[in-house]
């Protein structure tokens, strides 16, 4: 090999060695840099927390009972069998009271719509309940419903087209647009129908046209154009005898825990297979429901149970075997499932009976208002790990009550009918009110106030 081409090679080679290392380097730097935090260039956008203005309070009372088949030429006719008596009152004083029509009554009727306005960036807390006593040859009873805002959707879950049972669908709106109602019936037999509310009406439609020969049938309401209150309306007869009336408010909405008190079981000879009953129905999806009862005043439970649940499918289970006296019931399911329980005081003529819905949590300052009726008691149910205590004061002057709930229990405290109690809580509680006497039964939960506004971001 001459020096040239010696040369040459040693070169060749050098260069390829430098090669291989500047690979080797750009390999090794590539994956240092990978792994390596690199230089970021971030802009915070511009922001600010915003809460919005209040709206006004507004509450949406049922209005007239309604009687149906007094005419015999007519027997579809509706007409007004009693007004309510409304007990109502608000932090800020009385709210102004809006007539709300109901054409379809032949001798004329309304609902009513309570407005309390804001003040400053105030809502103001209502309170108003309706109330009944009924003693006539078509109807006798009790019965009573809060008012309570419009919503969307709602749930009907008590009901029945049994033989001598008049149930009415009762829809109002109180909104100055039109509401397109859809009503669908889930139960042993699937139907729907939609109909139009006016707006600033009410109108009801017979249960019975959606849902007859279903058993146990649960009423979804949805509503669009504007929201409207939904309740059923019950009554009763046995043979030729009136034996109760009702008006069950809607449920907003399926839960994985709901919690009902004030379901009362009386004594009565015979079959008691009918005095309390619990239905249940898991929409969408089937579920296994733990029911817990205990009754109140108590921590001891008194009877629990499973009931599996099919989705979609109602299903109905007897508490006949619990002693007379008031309880409370809880279930906790693994998906979300609607529950109403159902009590009547006695099988003959003039007694009466009560749909009884979950109470929602309350864990703010709300107004009870307790309107005309018998021995109003508040039932106050603490499924939380410690006490809660309560206060509970006249909102037109007068001695506050004290209350403590032991944790895992319940109380029982007596109310003074025509009054709205400021009720104070000092943690999370569900209460209900009860009505109680001789062929008189009425249920109501307490809701909570409209929620206070959230402040919002708002990006520029």
């Amino acid at each position: 090999m001459n020096g040239n081409r010696a040369f040459r090679v040693a070169a060749t080679g050098a260069r390829v060695l430098t090669g291989a290392a500047v690979a080797a380097a750009c390999v090794v730097g590539v994956i240092f840099a990978v792994s390596a935090p690199w230089p970021t260039i971030a802009h915070e956008p511009a922001q600010t927390a915003v809460t919005p203005l209040p709206a006004d309070t507004v509450l949406v009372c049922n209005g007239d009972f309604r009687a149906i088949g007094r005419d015999s030429s007519n027997p579809l006719e509706m007409v007004s069998a009693a007004s309510p008596r409304t007990t109502v009152d608000g932090s800020a004083g009385a709210p102004a009271s809006e007539p709300l029509s109901a054409d379809d009554l032949a001798d004329g009727g309304s609902a009513q719509r309570l407005v309390g306005q804001v003040e400053g960036r105030t809502a103001p807390l209502l309170g108003a309940t309706e109330s009944f006593a009924l003693s006539e040859p078509d109807l006798f009873g009790l019965a009573a419903a809060p008012c309570r805002p419009a919503n969307t959707e709602s749930w009907l879950v008590g009901g029945t087209v049994e033989t001598g049972t008049e149930d009415l669908i009762v829809l109002t709106n109180p909104g100055v647009v039109p509401s397109t109602v859809a009503l669908t019936l889930y139960g042993s037999v699937r139907a729907s129908s939609t109909m139009i509310v006016p707006a600033q009406s009410q109108v009801a439609v017979l249960l019975t046209s959606l849902a007859a020969g279903s058993e146990l049938p649960i009423v979804q309401v949805t509503a669009t154009g504007s929201p409207v209150r939904a309740v059923l309306q019950s009554s009763l007869t046995r043979t030729l005898d009136p034996a109760g009336i009702d008006l069950q408010d809607a449920v907003p909405a399926p839960q994985q825990h709901p919690v009902i008190p004030g379901i009362q079981v009386f004594e009565s000879p015979g079959d008691n297979s009918e005095m309390a009953v619990l239905r249940l129905m898991a929409p969408e999806a089937e579920a296994q429901a733990v029911v817990t009862v205990t009754e109140v005043g108590s921590a001891a439970i008194a009877d629990e149970f499973t009931v599996p649940l099919t989705a979609d499918q109602p299903a109905e289970v007897s508490l006949s075997t619990l002693d007379p006296g008031v309880y409370t019931v809880q279930i906790d399911a693994d998906a979300p499932v609607l529950a109403a329980a159902r009590a009547q005081d006695g099988a003959g003529p003039e007694t009466d009976f009560a749909w009884v819905t979950p109470a929602p949590e309350i864990e703010d300052e709300v107004l009870v208002s307790v309107p005309a009726g018998p021995a109003p008691r508040l039932i106050v149910t603490n499924d939380a790990d410690a006490d809660a205590t309560m206060q509970l004061a006249p909102v037109d002057g007068g001695d506050p009550i004290d209350v403590t709930v032991p944790a895992g229990s319940s109380a029982s405290v007596a109310l003074k009918p025509r009054t709205v109690y400021r009720m104070v809580p000092s943690s999370t509680v569900h209460a209900a009110v009860t009505m109680t006497a001789a062929g008189a039964l009425a249920v109501w939960p307490v809701w909570p106030a409209a929620g206070a506004q959230q402040s919002i971001t708002v990006y520029p």
